[in-house]
């Protein structure tokens, strides 16, 4: 028998998950302030016995966002600010090895749920609207079924419970405070809900796999006056909308057409009446890449546009550029690994191929370390209207995905340990 065919899980866990992501479901916490359920991981692993820490993240200093950026995000960190992540360790009783970290999210979004169910959110206007109860419920789960298969697997795996994937990246204050260390992670796996797939299907390819997802900020500074005497005025919003449409350019004329990138302005705002020339407006939109190249070439060009445009319309204009998640690439040797493991569990028929998306995933920064790989879990069932994607207040998983998860998981790290020694 392999090690693959090992991993089982069992009707009472089976249960027991149904009953967790429903627990976590109604109870919700944003991000920085995943207190209860961090509280939850961490029993559950002492329950086992699991070797863990608690506190991973810090205090909020090693978040890549600065104050000002979670003020402007309306991110209001809880009182122990990040440190709410959990770390566990399930080494293999038939000696050394790799080490490959497997990693779920906690943080929730505030939205208010429109769900008619028993384990809709109790919290106003706070919902698990990105499946992140269904993720830290499958690794509370792989976590049960690894630790009771130590003696046939050597070297370590690393499990990874992480605040604020929603913002502001606790992946990334979680590597400053020594995740990938002690032992050293060579590899690093994660799922993700997928409302595009059915339960006991995946998608997975090599390449690229989330954008990088960054905003900016740009503000023009004209001269106000009275609207019906605009030649003793210099019209910060005319300006403005001259910028909004010169940012186009920059992806249909200077980005290779074989690149990907996306420039949206999604906020302009200026003006107190309809019979006032403003004396500044503000314009604000999100850039998406997959390329660091092209990243680098928005980030500089939207700066010298509007500046340039500015200057030739009597004004001036200031460009704050806030780079976040960076963009996530696939390793093809360790997605050859999951989609093999995957056609083994589920048969070929239910693995998928799965196409990049212009989203933003901390997971990325996790990839600028060690090789990653990030599937999609399908969890939809039109039958029950099981069909909204994530960010929605209808978004709802079909638990029968909950178990799928745990024996891809589970059986993925098996699996790379068995081959990577």
């Amino acid at each position: 028998m392999s090690l693959v065919e090992l991993v089982r899980v069992t009707p009472e866990l089976d249960a027991w998950l149904r009953e967790t992501r429903r627990y976590l479901h109604m109870n919700p916490e944003l991000s920085l302030q995943e207190v209860n359920t961090s509280r939850l991981v961490a029993g559950h692993l002492r329950e086992l016995g699991i070797e863990h820490r608690t506190g991973v993240g810090g205090d909020g200093r090693s978040l890549f966002m600065s104050p000002e950026a979670l003020a402007a995000a309306g991110i209001t960190p809880g009182p122990t600010t990040g440190g709410t992540g959990v770390v566990a360790l399930i080494r293999g009783e038939k000696g050394p090895g790799k080490t490959l970290l497997l990693r779920a999210d906690m943080d929730a979004l505030p939205i208010e749920e429109q769900n008619d169910t028993p384990y809709r959110s109790t919290r106003p206007g706070v919902m698990h609207a990105c499946g992140h109860d269904v993720h830290t419920t499958i690794l509370l789960g792989v976590a049960e079924v690894l630790n009771g298969l130590r003696e046939h697997f050597a070297g370590t795996v690393k499990l990874m419970f992480q605040p604020a994937e929603e913002g502001p990246g606790g992946a990334l204050a979680m590597i400053h405070d020594g995740v990938l260390e002690d032992p050293p992670v060579d590899a690093a796996v994660a799922l993700h809900v997928d409302v595009g797939r059915q339960a006991g299907q995946i998608a997975v390819s090599a390449g690229p796999v989330t954008a990088s997802a960054d905003t900016f900020k740009v503000t023009v500074w004209g001269v106000g006056g009275h609207a019906a005497r605009p030649q003793g005025a210099v019209d910060p919003i005319v300006v403005a909308a001259h910028i909004v449409v010169a940012l186009q350019i920059l992806v249909s004329r200077e980005v290779d057409p074989l690149e990907a990138a996306v420039v949206t302005v999604g906020r302009l705002q200026a003006g107190t009446a309809t019979n006032i020339i403003p004396d500044h407006a503000t314009l604000e939109g999100t850039v998406r890449t997959y390329s660091p190249d092209v990243r680098d070439h928005i980030e500089r060009r939207i700066a010298e546009l509007a500046s340039g445009i500015a200057q030739g319309m009597r004004a001036r204009a200031e460009t704050v550029y806030l780079r976040g998640y960076p963009a996530m690439r696939n390793d093809p040797a360790l997605t050859a690994l999951v989609q093999e493991v995957g056609r083994e569990l589920l048969g070929p028929e239910n693995v998928f191929e799965r196409e990049p998306l212009m989203a933003g995933e901390d997971f990325a920064f996790i990839s600028q370390h060690v090789p990653t790989c990030m599937f999609s879990l399908g969890v939809a069932d039109p039958e029950r209207g099981l069909v909204y994607p994530p960010h929605h207040p209808k978004f709802d998983a079909d638990e029968d995905a909950l178990a799928v998860g745990v024996r891809l998981m589970a059986a993925v790290a098996l699996r790379y340990l068995e081959t990577a020694r």
